[in-house]
């Protein structure tokens, strides 16, 4: 089946979209990378995407055209890409679109809400297309993420002997884990670079949006003070799983805490580096894992991969593109898996990582032209084999 994948991530910084060719082959799903493409927003929408994260407030008719905008980008985008991978004939598009609020309290998740009209991609591609694929799970009771932790099970595999770990830092740092006597666990550890790039935006009035290869917390100096006031957040002390987002970590939380300080934006910016390493080692200390991929912008950050690697002597850290999937692309093929299996009905969650009762099968489904050509006896995977590879 040639499925697209699209996501559009925490930071919003662009479109990413893989196409893929999947099929079944008893307990294993079998892929052939085909193409990934990372596009930008046009200025414009992207402006209005920040207009209206939190704690910014928005008007009904604003999330009405910013839903229509961002739909109609990721239709141009998938057309794009299913002219390249497949010539036009594509026949399940799964698109995440642009989580804009996440509804967490405490400990459970109770809403979230993801813009991006899928119609416009069916109406332009012809494909049927998933969307609105976190909702499900939050109905289950979960937090409708980390859903990546589906590909990282399915990769990462059961180990008799030891825990083997996978990282995303993205906007927000999120980690799954595998290993002996226990069922696999996943959840959101803190901010990864949601902080660093809110600073950075303001600290150019938007030139920039995050920090280019970590240069500028490279010159800064961490201040332990401000770390320690930091780390005192609430929320690393929930027990997973959990989830959060920008509704908690944005620019407002920083200049809370930073509160009368005088610091300059290089050593702020340092400190926030310092935070994410520090979350995300304590977190990965405690799993006692003993070995990472790990995939998301913050691993093209050599600051932050350098404060990590500090903290965690002799845990070896790999790109995740050892899978042959290029570690940008990781979460937009992901998406193309939950397209592949939510039109078979198979479910595409890992409840004891979401933490929902049970697992579901996920997303709306926006019929497309013709109909599927759907796998007879089709069952959930065990396991994922990359065939044909990406190279990043």
């Amino acid at each position: 089946m040639r499925v697209i994948g699209m996501i559009s991530g925490t930071s919003f910084d662009a479109i990413e979209a893989v196409a893929a060719e999947l099929e079944l082959d008893g307990p294993e799903l079998v892929a052939d990378l085909r193409a990934h493409v990372s596009a930008d927003y046009p200025l414009e929408v992207h402006s209005a995407i920040a207009a209206s994260l939190p704690p910014a407030t928005t008007s009904v008719d604003d999330v009405c055209k910013l839903d229509t905008a961002i739909g109609q980008r990721f239709a141009e985008v998938a057309a794009e890409v299913a002219e390249a991978a497949f010539r036009g004939e594509v026949d399940v598009v799964c698109s995440h679109g642009q989580t804009v609020y996440h509804w967490v309290e405490g400990a459970h998740a109770l809403g979230t809400l993801q813009l991006g009209q899928p119609a416009f991609i069916a109406e332009r591609t012809g494909a049927t297309v998933v969307g609105d694929v976190r909702a499900r799970d939050v109905a289950a009771g979960g937090h409708g993420a980390p859903l990546a932790s589906l590909l990282d099970v399915l990769l990462l595999g059961w180990h008799p002997e030891s825990v083997r770990g996978s990282l995303n830092l993205g906007g927000i740092s999120n980690v799954t884990v595998v290993g002996p006597d226990r069922e696999p666990l996943a959840y959101d550890i803190g901010p990864a670079n949601a902080l660093v790039d809110a600073v950075v935006s303001e600290a150019t009035g938007g030139r920039e949006t995050f920090d280019d290869g970590g240069r500028r917390a490279a010159a800064g100096t961490v201040d332990d003070e401000l770390l320690a006031a930091f780390l005192d957040e609430p929320y690393y002390e929930l027990p997973p799983p959990k989830s959060t987002g920008k509704e908690l970590f944005h620019l407002a939380y920083v200049r809370e805490r930073v509160g009368t300080r005088e610091i300059s934006t290089g050593d702020l910016l340092a400190t926030l580096t310092a935070l994410s390493a520090e979350t995300v080692a304590a977190e990965l200390r405690r799993l006692e894992v003993v070995d990472v991929v790990a995939a998301g912008g913050g691993t093209r950050n050599p600051t932050l991969m350098g404060e990590l690697a500090r903290r965690l002597p002799g845990l070896p850290i790999e790109r995740f593109d050892v899978f042959g999937i290029p570690e940008a692309a990781k979460e937009a093929f992901l998406f193309a898996v939950i397209g592949f299996l939510t039109v078979h009905g198979l479910p595409a969650s890992v409840p004891s990582c979401t933490g929902a009762r049970h697992a579901s099968v996920l997303g709306a489904i926006v019929p497309g032209t013709a109909p599927l050509k759907l796998e007879a006896g089709a069952r959930a995977p065990t396991r994922l084999a990359v065939r044909t590879p990406l190279q990043s």
